[in-house]
Order: structure tokens, then C-alpha cells, then sequence
């Protein structure tokens, strides 16, 4: 999409992006909660870390995302 003028909208992630990330992080915590049932408590361990890690990395996103949008004075949607 063309803006005229000096500014142009800087590329977001988007939608699917997210929810690929999501969905990610919901897949491992299903696979460490069905290994902690079954008593596999290393596949489970690994699993939880990974999902842990991967929801503070996208909490840290959205937060940056969110005070770039605020900085640029985008309201939010």
C-alpha cells in the first residue's frame, strides 16, 4: 500500500505469525502436560522449558510492540 508523503506503515507482524508463535507454545505445554501424566518427567521438563521460554520471549514482543506503537502515537487497536 503506497502513502503519500514521507511516511509509510512499517511492516507488523502479522496475524498468522502470532498464532503460529501461540501455537507453538500451546503444542509443547499439551506435550509436557500429557508426558507429566504418562511419567515421562524428562520429555515433560524439556517440553514445559521450552514453552516457558517461548511465552516470555512473545510476552516481550507484544510489550515491545506495544511501546513502539505508543512512541509512534498509533492508537491502539
Amino acid at each position: 500500500m503506497y502513502v503519500p508523503g514521507p511516511y509509510r506503515p512499517i511492516k507488523t507482524t502479522t496475524d498468522l505469525e502470532e498464532r503460529t508463535m501461540l501455537g507453538w507454545i500451546l503444542t509443547l505445554l499439551i506435550i509436557a502436560l500429557i508426558a507429566g501424566l504418562l511419567g515421562f518427567t524428562g520429555i515433560a521438563g524439556a517440553a514445559a522449558g521450552i514453552a516457558k521460554i517461548l511465552f516470555f520471549v512473545f510476552l516481550a514482543l507484544l510489550v515491545i510492540a506495544l511501546i513502539a506503537r505508543a512512541v509512534r502515537g498509533t492508537p491502539p487497536v
